[in-house]
């Protein structure tokens, strides 16, 4: 192959590269924005606006308490997109054209997102349902957007690009959500009242959402594939993607390390401003300005540790990771209450190893998939993100109910960052590739 083939093969993968990355731009606003910081406390309040005279809402003629329809309403979304992303994942491998899903699933989750503007006086109903499809939609687009990595990134390169997509993403939910605040805290001097500067908050993440997609519409690649048998319906789907898992059980080993210690950041991210607001006294705005640290820290973060795995590889820097937050947990345990300057600490420390984690194990699980099947088992990875994160919440509860205490129930995570560095350790990750049947980088 001639020197200027490689030359133009390069430029076309670099091109491709960067179109990736603007889909973590155009879809992380959505995580940062409505989910993290708006839609809780908004649908909460509609609900709550609807409820009878015992603070009951009856969505199907089902009594649910008004403080815990977002809740139930997330979990509605999880399940949904348990029963979709395999049937997804399968279809995007089996046809190669993953592309039209994303579409798809990005313009889904955008529309109901923009939809998010008419939820005003008492549509909590709309609200859940609105809810449900976007979060379900986001997860099979993110899924389907992570199976391109291994498409368009050689071995060598894969670090360095899952980090640069995470930063891209951190970019954009700060920007947004600097722009959210100002429009949030000063709707009075916009002539709006507080429930429409938030609409158009939920509904601009939308906007932002559809319009940047169109960037990896238009840069990424259909990859042609043998034809294949049909693809099962969803739950069968999913069996057999774990049955072929079994054949690689180291990829399963290093997914099962990934749960673990993935619920606890996933835990820590959903209970951190219940930390501060309730054990610390923290007021919304001191929050807020938190999650917009973490989201500013979590580039430099992602492109930092992007750069260490070059060094000492990325499971090696993995597992630096959970170190690192094994230690933010316990500086955490002993933040004094009133104190916003300690809890601003804690938040940096959480933004610096988060997107670089989370990066990084992205890019790990990339070189243990086998080639043909990764739509497949990236629903699969995206199933354990997002589908599987409830034990972390669920032993939060139960030491608080057990202790009354948030600052136990909060060290009590250290277990999950723990087992993960043990299960992690263990698994032999060059072998993982190999048997996988890819390459195996210099340093991994």
């Amino acid at each position: 192959m001639g020197t200027d083939t490689l030359v133009a093969e390069a430029a076309d993968r670099r091109r491709e590269q960067r179109g990736w990355y603007f889909y973590d731009w155009a879809c992380s606003v959505y995580s940062t924005s409505v989910l993290t910081v708006f839609l809780g406390p908004y649908l909460t309040s509609v609900a709550k606006d609807a409820a009878d005279v015992d603070g009951y809402v009856h969505p199907l003629g089902i009594p649910v308490r008004a403080g815990s329809f977002f809740a139930y309403s997330v979990s509605l979304s999880v399940i949904a997109a348990v029963l979709v992303m395999p049937l997804v994942g399968a279809a995007a491998d089996r046809t190669g054209r993953k592309k039209p899903l994303l579409a798809a699933a990005a313009y889904t989750g955008a529309a109901a997102t923009t939809a998010m503007f008419f939820l005003g006086g008492d549509r909590y109903l709309l609200g859940g349902v609105l809810l449900i499809v976007a979060n379900a939609a986001s997860a099979v687009g993110t899924m389907l957007y992570n199976s391109y990595l291994p498409q368009i990134a050689p071995p060598e390169e894969r670090d360095a690009v899952s980090s640069r997509g995470w930063a891209f993403g951190y970019a954009a939910g700060s920007l947004v959500l600097i722009v959210n605040l100002i429009l949030y805290t000063g709707h009075d001097s916009f002539g709006l009242s507080e429930g429409m500067a938030v609409r158009i908050c939920l509904a601009s993440a939308g906007l932002w959402w559809g319009a940047f997609t169109l960037v990896p519409l238009r840069r990424l690649r259909d990859r042609r594939v043998p034809a294949r048998e049909a693809t099962a319906p969803g739950v069968r789907q999913l069996a057999a993607t774990v049955r072929d898992m079994r054949r690689h059980p180291l990829t399963l080993a290093f997914l099962l390390a990934y749960l673990v210690y993935n619920d606890g950041i996933q835990t820590v991210i959903s209970q951190a401003s219940v930390y501060g607001s309730e054990e610390l006294d923290l007021g919304q705005s001191t929050l807020i300005g938190a999650v917009l640290l973490v989201q500013v820290l979590a580039v430099a973060g992602a492109l930092g540790m992007g750069r260490l795995a070059r060094v000492y590889g990325a499971k090696r820097t993995i597992l630096g990771s959970l170190v690192a937050w094994t230690v933010t947990l316990a500086a955490g345990y002993f933040l004094p209450a009133g104190a916003p300057v300690w809890f601003f600490v804690l938040a940096a420390g959480i933004g610096l190893v988060l997107g670089g984690s989370q990066a990084l194990s992205r890019s790990l699980f990339s070189h243990l998939v086998p080639p043909g099947k990764e739509a497949e088992y990236f629903s699969a990875y995206e199933m354990s993100d997002r589908g599987m994160s409830w034990l972390g919440p669920l032993l939060f509860g139960i030491t608080y109910q057990l202790t009354g205490s948030y600052r136990d129930a909060i060290i009590s995570l250290v277990a999950f960052f723990a087992i993960g560095f043990v299960l992690l350790a263990r698994v032999p990750v060059r072998q993982a590739i190999g048997d996988a049947g890819n390459p195996v980088p210099e340093k991994i």
